[in-house]
């Protein structure tokens, strides 16, 4: 999924400027789907591969603008990257933006290069998201091999305990303790407690992180 071929969403009702950034996108080897609105790109389905939205702030009519849609779509857990680009310099709007972990706000005109950049960032933060998941996907589905003994000495491995602690709070011997512990490192295919640490830490994030819908900071 990660390292498939990237999608750029383009949203401008322009259509001088989205078929321009459509052709250079194209140009470097991207796919591309272009929107006149916002109310259409919610209609469209987003690719499951790595991608890159780049979006107007304003539109005319009822149809909600670029920061509304930025909302919508975190608060929906979709946490695809954000270039926004406008033709009215506003510094509240930018900011904004940028605090809901927008990549770049570029103002029109903007040169080929800065949105190619601009761009390329977004996609390769979303690679980094991709990947992140498909590592807490393997995780997880190695942590459902483990018995609920196992389970247990993970959790009390990522809260820093070694086996004598471990024993003692469940109340069995040292040695039993030990050969649990072993079980359940080689079935996560893990090498040391600071990787239990480390498995146990992106799960409970990757979970925060559906549950609230929130998206990335701006790197």
């Amino acid at each position: 999924m990660s390292s498939g071929q990237a999608t750029v969403y383009i949203i401008d009702d322009e259509i001088q400027i989205r078929t321009a950034i459509g052709s250079l996108c194209e140009e470097t080897g991207h796919q591309v789907k272009l929107f006149a609105s916002t109310s259409e790109f919610v209609a469209d389905s987003i690719s499951g591969g790595p991608s890159c939205l780049v979006l107007d702030v304003r539109f005319p009519g009822t149809a909600p603008t670029g920061l509304e849609l930025q909302r919508r779509l975190a608060e929906t857990g979709v946490l695809i990257p954000i270039v926004f680009i406008s033709g009215h310099s506003d510094v509240r709007v930018s900011v904004e933006a940028m605090k809901r972990g927008a990549v770049e706000f570029l103002p029109k005109p903007f040169r080929e290069q800065e949105i190619l950049d601009a761009i390329r960032h977004g996609i390769e933060r979303d690679r980094r998201r991709l990947e992140r998941e498909d590592s807490v996907r393997e995780a997880r589905q190695r942590v459902e091999t483990l018995t609920a003994r196992e389970r247990e000495i993970m959790l009390l491995m990522a809260e820093g305990l070694v086996a004598k602690q471990i024993a003692a709070r469940l109340g069995v011997s040292e040695v039993t303790a030990k050969v649990h512990r072993t079980r359940m490192m080689r079935k996560l295919e893990l090498r040391s407690p600071i990787e239990v640490v480390r498995l146990v830490d992106s799960m409970g994030r990757e979970e925060e992180t559906t549950r609230t819908g929130a998206g990335q900071p701006h790197s």
